[in-house]
Protein backbone atom coordinates (compact mmCIF):
# COMPACT_ATOMS: atom_id res chain seq x y z
CA UNK A 1 0.00 0.00 0.00
CA UNK A 2 1.52 3.28 -1.15
CA UNK A 3 -1.21 5.79 -2.00
CA UNK A 4 -3.61 6.94 0.70
CA UNK A 5 -6.09 9.78 0.95
CA UNK A 6 -7.50 11.68 3.92
CA UNK A 7 -10.91 13.33 3.76
CA UNK A 8 -11.25 15.99 6.45
CA UNK A 9 -8.07 17.85 7.39
CA UNK A 10 -9.03 19.47 10.69
CA UNK A 11 -7.41 18.86 14.07
CA UNK A 12 -7.68 15.09 13.72
CA UNK A 13 -7.39 14.59 9.97
CA UNK A 14 -4.33 16.81 9.67
CA UNK A 15 -2.62 14.58 12.21
CA UNK A 16 -3.49 11.48 10.22
CA UNK A 17 -2.10 13.10 7.09
CA UNK A 18 1.08 14.29 8.81
CA UNK A 19 1.94 10.84 10.13
CA UNK A 20 1.09 9.06 6.89
CA UNK A 21 3.41 11.42 5.03
CA UNK A 22 6.14 10.86 7.62
CA UNK A 23 5.73 7.11 7.13
CA UNK A 24 6.43 7.46 3.41
CA UNK A 25 2.94 7.22 1.94
CA UNK A 26 1.85 9.27 -1.06
CA UNK A 27 -1.00 11.19 0.57
CA UNK A 28 -3.79 13.07 -1.17
CA UNK A 29 -6.37 15.00 0.81
CA UNK A 30 -9.53 17.03 0.62
CA UNK A 31 -11.20 19.54 2.91
CA UNK A 32 -13.73 22.31 2.36
CA UNK A 33 -11.32 24.79 3.95
CA UNK A 34 -8.77 26.38 1.62
CA UNK A 35 -6.55 27.20 4.61
CA UNK A 36 -6.48 23.57 5.71
CA UNK A 37 -5.63 22.46 2.19
CA UNK A 38 -2.76 24.93 2.09
CA UNK A 39 -1.44 23.68 5.44
CA UNK A 40 -1.71 20.14 4.09
CA UNK A 41 0.27 21.11 1.00
CA UNK A 42 3.01 22.63 3.15
CA UNK A 43 3.40 19.41 5.13
CA UNK A 44 4.01 17.49 1.88
CA UNK A 45 0.52 16.35 0.92
CA UNK A 46 -1.24 16.59 -2.43
CA UNK A 47 -4.38 18.75 -2.09
CA UNK A 48 -7.33 17.68 -4.23
CA UNK A 49 -10.09 19.86 -5.63
CA UNK A 50 -12.78 17.31 -4.76
CA UNK A 51 -13.40 14.02 -3.00
CA UNK A 52 -13.46 12.29 -6.39
CA UNK A 53 -10.03 13.64 -7.26
CA UNK A 54 -8.64 12.66 -3.86
CA UNK A 55 -10.00 9.13 -4.33
CA UNK A 56 -8.27 8.54 -7.65
CA UNK A 57 -5.78 5.65 -7.34
CA UNK A 58 -6.11 5.65 -3.54
CA UNK A 59 -5.66 2.20 -2.03
CA UNK A 60 -7.05 3.43 1.29
CA UNK A 61 -9.04 6.47 2.36
CA UNK A 62 -9.35 7.79 5.90
CA UNK A 63 -12.65 9.58 6.55
CA UNK A 64 -12.32 12.04 9.44
CA UNK A 65 -15.43 14.19 9.32
CA UNK A 66 -17.82 15.35 12.03
CA UNK A 67 -20.97 13.25 11.70
CA UNK A 68 -22.75 10.45 9.90
CA UNK A 69 -24.35 12.63 7.24
CA UNK A 70 -20.95 14.00 6.28
CA UNK A 71 -19.46 10.49 6.23
CA UNK A 72 -22.18 9.25 3.92
CA UNK A 73 -21.77 12.36 1.80
CA UNK A 74 -18.09 11.73 1.08
CA UNK A 75 -18.32 7.93 0.73
CA UNK A 76 -21.54 7.02 -1.08
CA UNK A 77 -22.63 9.56 -3.76
CA UNK A 78 -21.60 9.36 -7.42
CA UNK A 79 -18.86 11.90 -6.72
CA UNK A 80 -17.77 10.12 -3.53
CA UNK A 81 -14.98 7.76 -2.53
CA UNK A 82 -16.67 4.47 -3.41
CA UNK A 83 -17.37 5.56 -6.96
CA UNK A 84 -13.83 6.73 -7.66
CA UNK A 85 -11.46 4.51 -5.68
CA UNK A 86 -10.02 1.53 -7.56
CA UNK A 87 -11.49 -1.90 -6.92
CA UNK A 88 -10.17 -3.37 -3.71
CA UNK A 89 -9.81 0.04 -2.09
CA UNK A 90 -10.44 0.36 1.63
CA UNK A 91 -12.42 3.10 3.35
CA UNK A 92 -11.32 3.62 6.94
CA UNK A 93 -14.18 5.24 8.80
CA UNK A 94 -12.24 6.94 11.60
CA UNK A 95 -14.90 9.55 12.34
CA UNK A 96 -17.18 8.96 15.32
CA UNK A 97 -20.76 8.47 14.14
CA UNK A 98 -23.81 6.48 15.21
CA UNK A 99 -23.35 2.69 14.98
CA UNK A 100 -26.51 2.50 12.91
CA UNK A 101 -25.03 4.95 10.40
CA UNK A 102 -21.87 2.85 10.08
CA UNK A 103 -24.01 -0.21 9.40
CA UNK A 104 -25.90 1.72 6.71
CA UNK A 105 -22.64 2.72 5.04
CA UNK A 106 -21.43 -0.88 5.17
CA UNK A 107 -24.66 -2.14 3.62
CA UNK A 108 -24.45 0.45 0.85
CA UNK A 109 -20.88 -0.62 0.01
CA UNK A 110 -21.74 -4.31 -0.35
CA UNK A 111 -20.95 -5.48 -3.88
CA UNK A 112 -19.14 -2.23 -4.73
CA UNK A 113 -15.64 -3.70 -4.63
CA UNK A 114 -14.75 -1.25 -1.85
CA UNK A 115 -14.11 -2.58 1.66
CA UNK A 116 -14.95 -0.76 4.89
CA UNK A 117 -13.11 -0.70 8.20
CA UNK A 118 -15.28 0.84 10.89
CA UNK A 119 -12.53 2.25 13.12
CA UNK A 120 -13.23 5.29 15.27
CA UNK A 121 -10.24 6.50 17.26
CA UNK A 122 -9.38 7.79 20.71
CA UNK A 123 -6.53 10.05 21.74
CA UNK A 124 -7.79 13.42 20.60
CA UNK A 125 -5.64 16.12 19.06
CA UNK A 126 -2.38 15.05 20.77
CA UNK A 127 -2.88 11.45 19.69
CA UNK A 128 -3.70 12.40 16.11
CA UNK A 129 -0.76 14.76 15.75
CA UNK A 130 1.64 12.42 17.53
CA UNK A 131 0.58 9.26 15.73
CA UNK A 132 -0.39 7.57 18.99
CA UNK A 133 -4.12 7.06 18.52
CA UNK A 134 -6.02 4.03 19.76
CA UNK A 135 -8.08 2.48 16.96
CA UNK A 136 -11.23 0.38 17.49
CA UNK A 137 -11.37 -1.53 14.21
CA UNK A 138 -14.17 -3.72 12.95
CA UNK A 139 -13.59 -5.57 9.67
CA UNK A 140 -12.53 -8.99 8.47
CA UNK A 141 -8.99 -10.00 9.34
CA UNK A 142 -8.04 -10.02 5.66
CA UNK A 143 -9.13 -6.43 5.11
CA UNK A 144 -7.53 -5.33 8.36
CA UNK A 145 -4.23 -6.93 7.39
CA UNK A 146 -4.19 -5.08 4.07
CA UNK A 147 -4.79 -1.73 5.76
CA UNK A 148 -2.49 -2.35 8.73
CA UNK A 149 0.56 -0.46 7.38
CA UNK A 150 -1.48 2.72 7.00
CA UNK A 151 -3.22 2.20 10.34
CA UNK A 152 0.06 1.64 12.14
CA UNK A 153 1.37 4.92 10.74
CA UNK A 154 -1.26 6.89 12.67
CA UNK A 155 -1.72 4.83 15.84
CA UNK A 156 0.00 3.26 18.80
CA UNK A 157 -2.64 0.58 19.37
CA UNK A 158 -5.06 -1.20 17.03
CA UNK A 159 -7.84 -3.22 18.65
CA UNK A 160 -9.75 -5.67 16.46
CA UNK A 161 -13.20 -5.39 18.08
CA UNK A 162 -15.40 -7.11 15.50
CA UNK A 163 -15.98 -7.98 11.87
CA UNK A 164 -19.15 -6.04 11.03
CA UNK A 165 -19.67 -2.31 10.42
CA UNK A 166 -21.02 -0.58 13.51
CA UNK A 167 -19.10 -2.56 16.10
CA UNK A 168 -16.21 -0.11 16.16
CA UNK A 169 -18.66 2.75 16.69
CA UNK A 170 -20.42 0.78 19.42
CA UNK A 171 -17.19 0.32 21.36
CA UNK A 172 -16.42 4.03 20.92
CA UNK A 173 -19.87 4.93 22.24
CA UNK A 174 -19.18 2.87 25.36
CA UNK A 175 -15.78 4.50 25.76
CA UNK A 176 -17.18 8.02 25.51
CA UNK A 177 -19.65 7.42 28.33
CA UNK A 178 -16.65 6.74 30.57
CA UNK A 179 -14.50 9.59 29.29
CA UNK A 180 -17.37 12.09 29.52
CA UNK A 181 -18.10 11.00 33.08
CA UNK A 182 -14.43 11.26 34.13
CA UNK A 183 -14.19 14.73 32.62
CA UNK A 184 -17.36 15.87 34.35
CA UNK A 185 -16.28 14.55 37.74
CA UNK A 186 -12.95 16.35 37.32
CA UNK A 187 -14.72 19.62 36.52
CA UNK A 188 -16.82 19.34 39.66
CA UNK A 189 -13.90 18.30 41.87
CA UNK A 190 -11.85 21.28 40.70
CA UNK A 191 -14.61 23.71 41.64
CA UNK A 192 -15.06 22.08 45.04
CA UNK A 193 -11.32 22.50 45.63
CA UNK A 194 -11.43 26.12 44.50
CA UNK A 195 -14.29 26.95 46.84
CA UNK A 196 -12.50 25.22 49.73
CA UNK A 197 -9.26 27.13 49.13
CA UNK A 198 -7.13 24.29 47.78
CA UNK A 199 -4.31 25.30 45.44
CA UNK A 200 -4.58 24.00 41.90
CA UNK A 201 -1.01 22.73 41.83
CA UNK A 202 -1.55 20.76 45.03
CA UNK A 203 -4.75 19.21 43.69
CA UNK A 204 -3.03 18.28 40.42
CA UNK A 205 -0.12 16.59 42.21
CA UNK A 206 -2.47 14.51 44.34
CA UNK A 207 -4.85 13.57 41.53
CA UNK A 208 -2.11 12.70 39.04
CA UNK A 209 -0.29 10.38 41.46
CA UNK A 210 -3.40 8.74 42.94
CA UNK A 211 -5.64 5.95 41.72
CA UNK A 212 -7.77 8.61 40.01
CA UNK A 213 -4.85 9.81 37.92
CA UNK A 214 -5.20 9.03 34.22
CA UNK A 215 -4.87 10.82 30.92
CA UNK A 216 -8.43 12.17 31.06
CA UNK A 217 -8.23 13.45 34.63
CA UNK A 218 -4.73 14.88 34.31
CA UNK A 219 -5.34 16.64 31.00
CA UNK A 220 -8.61 18.16 32.18
CA UNK A 221 -7.25 19.39 35.49
CA UNK A 222 -4.05 20.77 33.99
CA UNK A 223 -6.01 22.84 31.49
CA UNK A 224 -8.36 24.04 34.23
CA UNK A 225 -5.63 25.26 36.59
CA UNK A 226 -3.76 26.89 33.69
CA UNK A 227 -7.06 28.52 32.60
CA UNK A 228 -6.79 27.14 29.07
CA UNK A 229 -10.36 26.84 27.84
CA UNK A 230 -9.94 27.30 24.08
CA UNK A 231 -7.73 26.04 21.28
CA UNK A 232 -6.35 23.01 23.16
CA UNK A 233 -7.57 20.64 20.45
CA UNK A 234 -10.57 19.29 22.39
CA UNK A 235 -13.63 21.17 21.15
CA UNK A 236 -16.61 20.92 23.46
CA UNK A 237 -18.92 20.30 20.50
CA UNK A 238 -17.17 17.02 19.72
CA UNK A 239 -17.67 15.48 23.16
CA UNK A 240 -21.24 16.82 23.22
CA UNK A 241 -21.83 15.02 19.92
CA UNK A 242 -20.19 11.83 21.15
CA UNK A 243 -22.25 11.71 24.34
CA UNK A 244 -25.38 12.26 22.26
CA UNK A 245 -24.43 9.18 20.20
CA UNK A 246 -23.77 7.16 23.36
CA UNK A 247 -27.09 8.07 24.95
CA UNK A 248 -29.01 7.45 21.73
CA UNK A 249 -27.50 3.95 21.63
CA UNK A 250 -28.42 3.42 25.28
CA UNK A 251 -31.98 4.47 24.54
CA UNK A 252 -32.19 2.08 21.59
CA UNK A 253 -30.97 -0.77 23.80
CA UNK A 254 -32.98 0.34 26.86
CA UNK A 255 -29.91 0.65 29.07
CA UNK A 256 -30.06 3.17 31.95
CA UNK A 257 -27.06 5.53 31.94
CA UNK A 258 -27.23 7.77 34.99
CA UNK A 259 -23.59 8.93 35.01
CA UNK A 260 -23.40 9.54 31.27
CA UNK A 261 -26.73 11.38 31.36
CA UNK A 262 -25.43 13.72 34.05
CA UNK A 263 -22.23 14.27 32.07
CA UNK A 264 -24.36 15.08 29.04
CA UNK A 265 -26.13 17.84 30.96
CA UNK A 266 -22.82 19.30 32.14
CA UNK A 267 -21.54 19.35 28.57
CA UNK A 268 -24.84 20.74 27.32
CA UNK A 269 -24.54 23.62 29.79
CA UNK A 270 -20.93 24.21 28.79
CA UNK A 271 -21.68 24.15 25.09
CA UNK A 272 -24.63 26.50 25.51
CA UNK A 273 -22.53 29.07 27.42
CA UNK A 274 -19.20 28.57 25.65
CA UNK A 275 -19.96 27.09 22.20
CA UNK A 276 -16.45 27.83 20.90
CA UNK A 277 -14.72 26.51 23.99
CA UNK A 278 -13.00 23.23 24.69
CA UNK A 279 -14.21 20.51 27.05
CA UNK A 280 -12.74 22.22 30.11
CA UNK A 281 -14.96 25.25 29.54
CA UNK A 282 -17.73 23.30 31.28
CA UNK A 283 -15.84 24.04 34.49
CA UNK A 284 -16.41 27.76 34.05
CA UNK A 285 -20.19 27.29 34.21
CA UNK A 286 -19.89 25.61 37.62
CA UNK A 287 -17.31 28.17 38.77
CA UNK A 288 -19.68 30.98 37.93
CA UNK A 289 -22.40 29.41 40.07
CA UNK A 290 -20.21 29.26 43.19
CA UNK A 291 -18.01 32.28 42.51
CA UNK A 292 -14.63 30.52 42.72
CA UNK A 293 -11.90 29.64 40.25
CA UNK A 294 -9.06 27.15 40.51
CA UNK A 295 -5.62 28.44 39.50
CA UNK A 296 -2.26 26.74 39.52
Amino acid sequence: MKKVTVIGLGDMGSGLARNLIAAGFDVAGFDLSADRLESFRKMGGSPAASVAEAARDAEAAFVMVMNGDQAKGVILPPDGLAAHMPAGGIVLLTATIRPREAREIGAALEGSGIDLIDSPVSGGFPGAQGGTLTMMASATQQVLDRARPAMEAVSATIHHVGTEPGMGQTVKACLQTLIGSIFSATFEASVLAAKAGVKGEDLYKVFSTSGAGCGCTNTALENIIDRKFEKTGSAIGTMHKDLTISLNLAEELEVPMQMASTAMQIFHAGKSKYPDGDNWACTRVIEEIVGSQLHR
